[in-house]
């Protein structure tokens, strides 16, 4: 059992901000506020700090591209432009260090998944930032991962020769899989009512998941006329569960963000324009589309940019406009409700995963850092105790 007291506490929730205590107890906020504080619990005395639910970035690849290792290593299973098959659990390695540098700097989950050189990249998954296992960091399954613009092009046109080689060519693609789907569960609930054999397909049936489980379809989009055709497909097929991953020009089309109650998951905004489709990046995205009324979170998609600085990120965003009263939301609560994963994470309150993170100031701002953080309640970093000199670490 630990008690957080003395700390600006930042709930994330209808409550706001406080003064006060976070208890945890048994893997769990405990209570939150004017506490009592239990004799048995080992006291961290947060004067002066601000303490926040752990960070969520609901676009990573964290435990899937590993650090130090080429960034495609296991996030494109880049035998076919469709692979639903696939599961973002089966390649998550724990020990990967990015997960280290995220948890120590307050990042304690994740949504890590398929990288963007496929039409349909797989299943993804939110994931703790700490633990010995991918099952015991498992939170759930959040989605399907879906690409359109220049990556599945590039990977599946320009480099292997094969469709899809240009725009029409990914709506296409994802149309045609949309359809099969649709058939597949055709004949699936034909066999059932008929007391026929079925033969089961894998990717059939994650894709099935999408259409009438409620599965959310999470699209890689940059440029706003991509963006534009995902709603068009999103609405051709019933799709209601989606959002959009980067909304590099969505600052262009928030006012379609807003009638579709789609949010939008911003950035890597600290990213030079590698491509044509970056043309318009800018960290006014964030802020032009919270004002129009769209549900934002911000991402770091790490490796593409470090996972320890989504803080950064936010810091960033808020010098170009984002309000600092809706920064905490935007890496917190919004991107929790995104993924499905609210019920656990995202939110200081009793009854949720006990991951919280203690900074020494507020925590978007350039001079802040952790000083504490725990991960279901485990006491997983403490600078005091954990923090290792960069010259002792260097191989001489």
């Amino acid at each position: 059992m630990h008690a957080i007291r003395d700390g600006t506490v930042h709930t994330a929730t209808e409550r706001g901000t406080i003064e006060g205590t976070v208890l945890i107890d048994d893997g769990e906020i405990a209570a939150v506020g004017d506490v009592e504080i239990p004799a048995a619990a080992t006291v961290i005395n947060a004067d002066g700090c601000h303490v926040t639910p752990g960070l969520v970035d609901a676009h990573s690849h964290a435990g899937m591209a590993e650090w130090g290792e080429p960034e495609d290593s296991d996030i494109n299973e880049g035998t076919d432009a469709v692979t639903p098959h696939v599961n973002a659990l089966d390649g998550f390695h724990p020990r990967d260090e990015e997960l280290k540098h995220a948890f120590q700097n307050g990042v304690t989950s994740v949504s890590a998944r398929m990288g963007s050189g496929n039409v349909i990249g797989g299943v993804i998954c939110s994931m703790k930032t700490h633990g010995r296992t991918a099952d015991e960091m498992l939170i759930r399954e959040d989605g399907m991962k879906a690409a359109m613009g220049e990556n599945p092009k590039r990977f599946h046109g320009e480099e292997e020769g094969r469709q899809p080689s240009t725009r029409p060519g990914v709506a296409a693609t994802l149309r045609q899989a949309l359809m099969a789907a649709e058939d597949y569960v055709d004949r699936r609930a034909h066999a059932r009512n008929e007391g026929e054999p079925f033969e089961r397909d894998l990717g059939m049936e994650n894709l099935a998941r999408v259409l009438t489980e409620g599965l959310p379809l999470r699209v890689h989009a940059h440029r706003a006329d991509d963006i534009m055709t995902v709603f068009r497909i999103a609405e051709e097929f019933g799709i209601d569960a989606l959002s959009i991953e980067h909304a590099t020009e969505g600052h262009l089309i928030a006012e379609a963000f807003a009638e579709r109650d789609v949010p939008a998951v911003v950035g890597p905004s600290l990213y030079s324009g590698a491509k044509y489709e970056l043309r318009n990046i800018t960290f006014e995205t964030p802020a032009i589309l919270h004002e129009a009324g769209v549900k934002v979170a911000i991402q770091t998609d790490a490796p593409v940019l470090p996972q320890q600085h989504l803080d950064v990120c936010v810091g960033l965003a808020v010098r170009e406009g984002f309000p600092a009263d809706a920064a905490l939301a935007a890496v917190t609560r919004h991107p929790a409700e995104i993924l499905g994963i609210d019920d656990r994470v995202g939110t200081l309150e009793a009854g949720t995963d006990a991951d919280v993170a203690v900074w020494d100031g507020v925590f978007h701002e350039n001079g802040s850092r952790t000083e504490h953080v725990f991960v279901d309640g485990e006491h997983v970093f403490d600078r005091e105790r954990d923090a290792v000199d960069p010259r002792e670490e260097y191989d001489w």
